[in-house]
């Protein structure tokens, strides 16, 4: 999962980031409404954390200019604004939920959760493949009803083989889907790790994850 998160206070910001890296949701950070559309130009998001006010432009426009041309990524809105109608204005204007500062990131990263879930139900039911079940909504999977044991990045990686299934998919691609701009000490080496770990443990699944050489990686049923 990859998160953008706009907001100007630097020190909170890569607060978060951090702990959300922790939890296997790989985190940018822009400290504003220019800098978040330079991200949103080359980058996709499963989600967007979004504080109301920032230098410039304010959070609310962002959001209205997503929102106006077709972008449905979910939205939690941050604001130190406490009052009723403050928060209905933000619903209002396409957030899908909102916090108020000062919050407990493990509200955050709580909410944040249940968006995400929200929209993978929304997008999709169970991904089969083989003996394999994989939900989107949970990012758990399954190998002929049994549980597999999954790290969030490894299920990260998986749900992207899965929705792409019989497509080769580029290392850029995937590294892109899991890590962050900022995660500059992880290579591109590290999606062979997560590879290698994936092929493990969906041993006896009935798929297989090949290698294209050159090219990438691709998931498939055997035979």
């Amino acid at each position: 999962m990859r998160i953008l998160y706009v907001e100007d206070a630097t020190d909170m910001a890569e607060a978060v980031a951090i702990r959300l890296s922790r939890a296997g949701m790989a985190c940018d950070h822009a400290d504003s409404v220019e800098a978040a559309e330079d991200f949103l130009a080359v980058q996709s998001y499963d989600a967007l954390i979004l504080d109301i006010n920032l230098p410039g432009r304010s959070g609310t426009d962002l959001l209205q200019s997503l929102r106006a041309r077709g972008d449905r990524t979910p939205v939690l809105m941050l604001t130190a604004l406490f009052t009723v109608d403050d928060r209905v204005t933000a619903l209002d204007l396409g957030a899908d939920d909102y916090l108020v500062k000062p919050f407990d990131q493990r509200e955050l990263e709580a909410r944040l959760r249940a968006l995400l879930r929200r929209e993978a139900e929304q997008k999709s039911e169970d991904l089969v493949l083989g003996a394999l079940s994989f939900s989107p909504a949970s990012m758990t999977a399954r190998v002929a009803g049994d549980p597999v044991d999954l790290t969030r990045r490894e299920a990260a990686l998986l749900a992207l083989l899965l929705r792409h299934r019989g497509q080769v998919q580029s290392k850029e691609r995937l590294y892109n889907g899991l890590f962050a701009f900022n995660d500059a000490d992880v290579g591109l080496n590290a999606i062979e790790l997560y590879i290698a770990r994936l092929r493990k443990k969906l041993a006896g699944a009935g798929v297989t994850i090949s290698t294209q050489r050159g090219l990438g990686y691709r998931i498939d049923a055997d035979g």
